[in-house]
């Protein structure tokens, strides 16, 4: 299928609206999907048919110092991984600092239970029976 003859006047038409901030036909949002909402084409008009296009709505985007949507939401995720990945790396050091710590406890309770095995296995001399005197 052939693009429309005015599909790039459509492009630049409604790259301008959506910089203005006026848009007619989407959301506004800074992004190439919106742009070709806006325009009224497919979405592939602008990754594959006018790459030149897209590079100069980006181009804009950037001398605006404008960030799009896309981009400010994986900043922000990245923002959260990040702090995610901080807190975990200290409570994986944590743990790790606490291993020592437990080994020994297991080392000293299994010492602990071997000799308390042992004392039952030995003779019994120092228990006598307690019997009751039969009324």
């Amino acid at each position: 299928m052939s693009p429309a003859l005015d599909e790039r006047d459509r492009i630049r038409a409604a790259m301008d609206r959506i910089l203005s901030g006026k848009p007619e036909n989407s959301n506004g949002a800074l992004t190439i999907v919106a742009l070709a909402q806006e325009a009224g084409v497919p979405r592939n008009a602008l990754t594959q048919r006018h790459l030149d296009l897209k590079k100069e709505f980006y181009d804009h985007l950037r001398e605006r110092g404008a960030v799009n949507d896309t981009e400010a939401r994986l900043r922000d995720k990245i923002t959260k991984l990040k702090k995610t990945i901080g807190n975990k790396n200290k409570e994986l050091e944590q743990l790790r600092a606490d291993v020592p710590a437990l080994v020994r406890t297991v080392n000293q309770l299994t010492l602990e239970n071997q000799q308390l095995r042992q004392a039952l296995e030995g003779p019994q001399a120092n228990v006598v029976p307690l019997v009751r005197p039969r009324p």
